[in-house]
């Protein structure tokens, strides 16, 4: 891939990670407002939605082959049911903030992801960051609840939820050989948003009754998180994940809890405490060691020193 290309594709992950990191907020203020498995159905349904118009005018759209059926509905448990399942209940039990900073250890988990499903090896230094990483969660959710015992349940959810994206992308890459990732994606939130209706009829059997009661506002927000931060932003990310692959794009991921953050203070009036930012620093220390970012960049660096000293030692001769 030529540079220019690769750099076009970075600024498109920092615009996805500033949607994400945005959207857990706007998430927040939604199912604050409605029950939360059924709107989060509602507003997954309205990304697929949403991604399948925009696939037609592009001309993309196509009926997937069995094989590449499977890797849809496999990554739509993963990448729509369980993420989106997981998030939205977390985000209903914990603040904006601190589901915002957990986020970020989606590099690490997909690291692990990698590992485990891709054949991607891990180093002593991407062990290294994963331990700084679970060691920067520790200090957010264990902030003022004195241990262990006092971790929210909905820390717990947010924790699962972006476990079950890491997954996901691992599906997704290897979908990625014959199959679009915007086409996937697009299966995946229509087939997602489904079954998480289904869930939402038995979890909630009120749910429907309860979105008649939302203000012009609310309902704005929910707009803007479909289109924008669901469907919009994932288009994009599957696209880049399947051009520069899943270790490089969930280096950007480290960027999530850092929009989710400010966007937590400037809109809900959240304060930063300093197990928070404390928790941050580690979580992305974490990533640059546990996606390898730094490892690369050392490689690089000696691997240039040494092409130098190559060529001062050919000239003495």
């Amino acid at each position: 891939m030529e540079k220019q290309q690769k750099y076009r594709i970075y600024l498109l992950l920092v615009f996805v990670m500033m949607a994400w990191g945005i959207n857990v907020i706007m998430t927040k203020v939604i199912v604050a407002e409605f029950l939360p498995v059924t709107i989060t159905s509602l507003r997954v349904f309205t990304a697929g939605i949403s991604v399948f118009i925009i696939l037609f005018f592009l001309k993309k759209v196509r009926i997937p082959t069995k094989k590449e059926f499977l890797y849809i509905v496999f990554g739509c448990f993963f990448n729509v049911v369980g993420h989106h399942y997981f998030l939205s209940i977390g985000l209903s039990k914990t603040s904006a903030s601190n589901g915002g900073l957990i986020l970020g250890l989606g590099p690490l988990l997909t690291t692990i992801v990698a590992f485990c499903f891709l054949g991607n090896k891990v180093t002593v230094w991407k062990m290294l960051g994963i331990i700084l990483g679970l060691t920067g969660v520790s200090f957010i959710v264990m902030e003022g609840s004195g241990g262990v015992s006092g971790i929210s349940l909905g820390d717990l959810f947010v924790f699962l939820a972006i476990l079950s994206q890491a997954i996901s992308f691992a599906i997704i890459k290897k979908a990625s050989a014959t199959l679009d990732p915007r086409l996937m994606t697009g299966y995946m939130l229509v087939f997602g948003s489904i079954i998480l209706f289904i869930i939402s009829l038995f979890k909630e059997p009120h749910g429907l009754q309860g979105i008649t009661h939302g203000s012009m506002g609310v309902w704005l927000i929910f707009l803007a998180s479909a289109i924008f931060g669901t469907a919009i932003s994932h288009t994009i990310y599957n696209y880049s994940l399947g051009k520069v692959g899943v270790s490089e794009a969930a280096i950007f991921i480290n960027l999530n809890p850092f929009f989710a953050l400010i966007a937590a203070v400037m809109f809900l009036g959240e304060k930063i405490t300093l197990p928070q930012i404390l928790g941050f620093v580690f979580i992305i220390i974490g990533v640059l060691f546990g996606s390898g970012a730094l490892e690369e960049y050392f490689l690089q660096s000696r691997q240039k020193r040494e092409s130098v000293y190559l060529k001062k030692v050919k000239s003495s001769s």
